[in-house]
């Protein structure tokens, strides 16, 4: 099969054409996934002293350089470094006996762990403060090393199990 001149050239417009309709639809993607990566560690407040974000689902932010900041739906919570006095990382271990009666004998063998935040400040009346955060798991090493990095104080940890999952 022959194609005259004119033919190949209009086919080679629509292969470019085609190509740059295909690299801009790539390029605007890796451009939205930037601008909506999330940022923090997601958390949920379970206690504390602070009012009005009781059970409330946010992200924990350590990237300030004067702040800890917990953002939730609208609210968000500040705390200077310099006022943070403790900081405390606990686990809570479960068996996941429910899914082993309804599914499978096997989920015995596997643990649910919950991994918990505690930071403690004083506010701007010298009263002592604390905030009781539920971190997600692949976040809190780096939740953790942050803190100790902006505060100067060290983890303290609840027992050895939560030691060796917060130093990995």
């Amino acid at each position: 099969m022959r194609f005259s001149v004119t033919a190949k050239y209009m086919m080679g417009m629509r292969f470019g054409r085609l190509m740059a309709g295909v690299c801009s639809l790539a390029y605007l993607f890796v451009l939205t996934s930037a601008a909506y990566a999330e940022t923090g560690a997601g958390a949920t407040y379970v206690g504390g002293t602070a009012a009005g974000i009781e059970g409330k689902s946010g992200r924990i932010l350590t990237t300030d350089d004067i702040f800890f900041e917990f953002r939730c739906k609208g609210k968000e919570v500040y705390v200077n470094y310099d006022k943070i006095n403790l900081v405390e990382y606990g686990q809570n271990v479960n068996r996941r006996v429910v899914m082993a009666a309804i599914i499978s004998p096997m989920f015995l063998l596997s643990k649910k762990r919950d991994h918990f935040l505690t930071i403690g400040y004083s506010d701007k009346q010298g009263k002592q403060q604390a905030l009781v955060f539920k971190v997600d798991k692949g976040k809190i090493r780096s939740v953790l090393v942050a803190l100790e990095a902006r505060t100067g104080l060290k983890v303290q940890f609840q027992d050895d199990e939560a030691r060796k999952k917060g130093k990995g």
